[in-house]
């Protein structure tokens, strides 16, 4: 899945681990997200809409859902 992830942590002045404490997911799932390693589960993509404020369409695009 496309995304912009990494360039949206940034300007929220977050680190990955910060995020990830926000989201309740792990730093290594941060990780692969940003490199965009495989799908991204939906129940992921709503803890990190919640953490960050940003729309899911904002942050992901060219969905591939799981």
């Amino acid at each position: 899945m496309n995304n912009c992830l990494k360039e949206i942590r940034k300007e929220l002045n977050l680190t990955q681990q910060e995020l990830a404490d926000k989201a309740n997911i792990s730093r290594a799932t941060i990780i692969s997200i940003e490199n965009q390693e495989s799908p991204v589960k939906s129940d992921t993509i709503a803890n990190i809409v919640k953490a960050t404020g940003v729309p899911a369409n904002r942050i992901f695009f060219d969905f591939d859902v799981v």
